[in-house]
């Protein structure tokens, strides 16, 4: 068995990252009944007995004595941080494995990058050096962090590099939140499109999740508990019940609810990781069947049933209807609409009590509908999981290498061309030491020539599929 790492950058990176710990524990609680550590808990977790002076000796096997997270946590403002050390999860997090100062970056992408980056990158390196020697076999590193910002973006993607000079052969596997047209940094154009050079460079897979489009679907949440058509099946205690048992008010912005989506898409991305499974994925054939090319490596995820998310007990989804929801704009974490666009290759990541020919059925019947680049028409990965998520029967994650992003790219370099032009807040940038002119328009212009890919990609889908007769075996 395998290990991972995840290191969680700045305020959005660290709360996902609690989320995720907080829900994988309840999974491995609700299967690993009888306390043991084994393979599947060891994938994310180190097992550590506290008695021994010193912080505690690693336990290989065994009763569980202390669980310890496989994690990295870095921010540049200590609030989210020691929130989650007087939290419920505080002893999950190794207090050697965390990086703060008090400062902050100031939304501003050079700050983080530039001056915390040489500041603390030794400290980043023994870090993750230390989480690296606790590892029998370290294939991954997940890093979760926003682009809006300044510490997210610019400390989380100079992390990228120091990642892959010194453990070159594991995998990057990066969450990036991505800002919506709202949001409230008015400098998150300039600290997306910096960071996206980064991104394009140094990352094997991204997944990148929009803001706008986890806020739409916690809004359909909330209107389908509000109307009253989901009657009583909203759990007590739940992201959107208050403690007296009642509806919360609609918030402007339910980040709780909005990042426990994204931790749930972590869950499922690593399940095949952390439990059994009749045709289970690593982690490494995600980047090796999904990426063809090295800098389209932007994954577009859907979630199946999305309504569990909020903790409401509605009827689950049928398999077949699960299996159509996952093609839907409505049910990706990202705006865009895939099946309308091309696809290069896409994974299916199932939990719970399905077989391989619900997988195969399912497959075929909605294979007419999608467009495949004519030399990948059977671009398809899939895997099973035989543990479903906790109180549902079975779920599933569609990870899509699909040009349906590119609408995403083209909107955040407007967005960044309409300050650019005019100059606004680049001083901000231009006199923190290492930062030029010139890092904008290089940045712009890898952005641009992603965009042009996924443009010479879109420009083939009106091409006839040639039919290549296949090898006759004589008998």
């Amino acid at each position: 068995m395998t290990q991972s790492v995840v290191v969680q950058v700045g305020q959005c990176g660290n709360q996902i990252g609690c989320c995720f710990w907080d829900l994988a524990l309840r999974e491995h609680a609700a299967v690993n009944q009888k306390g043991i550590y084994d393979e599947a808990i060891s994938s994310f977790f180190r097992n550590v007995d506290t008695r021994v002076v010193g912080g505690g000796g690693s336990i290989s096997k065994g009763k569980i004595r202390s669980l310890k997270a496989r994690a990295v946590l870095i921010d540049m403002e200590e609030g989210v941080v020691n929130e989650i050390l007087q939290g419920p999860l505080r002893d999950v997090f190794d207090s050697k494995q965390l990086i703060t100062d008090i400062s902050g970056s100031g939304n501003n992408w050079a700050v983080g990058h530039k001056v915390f980056g040489s500041l603390y990158q030794e400290q980043i390196l023994e870090k993750l050096r230390k989480s690296a020697e606790h590892c029998d076999c370290l294939q991954c590193f997940f890093i979760i962090h926003s682009m809006g910002g300044g510490t997210g973006s610019g400390l989380g993607t100079f992390l990228l590099k120091v990642l892959e000079d010194e453990f070159p052969d594991v995998y990057r596997f990066v969450t990036s939140v991505y800002p919506s047209g709202e949001d409230d940094v008015i400098t998150s154009p300039y600290n997306s499109i910096l960071a996206m050079k980064e991104l394009n460079e140094h990352a094997d897979c991204v997944l990148p999740i929009d803001n706008q489009s986890l806020f739409d679907i916690i809004s359909k949440i909330d209107l389908m508990v509000n109307s009253g058509k989901l009657g009583k099946t909203v759990k007590p205690k739940s992201l959107i019940t208050s403690s007296a048992g009642t509806f919360k008010k609609q918030h402007k912005r339910p980040f709780d609810a909005m990042n426990n989506i994204v931790a749930n898409l972590m869950l499922n991305l690593t399940s095949s990781s952390r439990f059994e499974g009749s045709l289970n994925m690593d982690i490494n054939e995600i980047s090796m069947n999904l990426v063809p090319f090295p800098q389209l490596h932007y994954l577009v995820s859907s979630l199946t049933p999305l309504y569990t998310l909020a903790d409401i007990n509605v009827p689950p989804r049928r398999l077949d209807q699960m299996f159509s929801d996952a093609f839907s704009k409505d049910y990706q974490l990202i705006q865009a609409d895939p099946k309308h666009s091309l696809y290069l290759a896409c994974a299916l990541m199932v939990r719970g009590n399905v077989q391989i020919s619900d997988l195969r059925r399912n497959i075929e019947r909605l294979k007419p509908s999608l467009h495949f680049v004519s030399w990948n028409q059977e671009g398809w990965k899939t895997s099973l999981c035989s543990v479903p998520p906790v109180g549902h029967s079975h779920s599933l994650l569609a990870l899509a290498n699909n040009t349906c992003v590119k609408p995403t790219f083209v909107e955040l370099r407007e967005r960044f061309m309409r300050l650019y032009k005019k100059k606004a807040h680049l001083h901000h940038y231009l006199q923190v030491e290492g930062m030029e002119e010139s890092c904008f328009t290089e940045a712009v212009s890898s952005l641009s020539a992603l965009i042009q890919e996924y443009n010479q990609l879109d420009a083939t889908k009106s091409m006839p599929v040639e039919d290549f007769p296949r090898l006759r075996v004589a008998v």
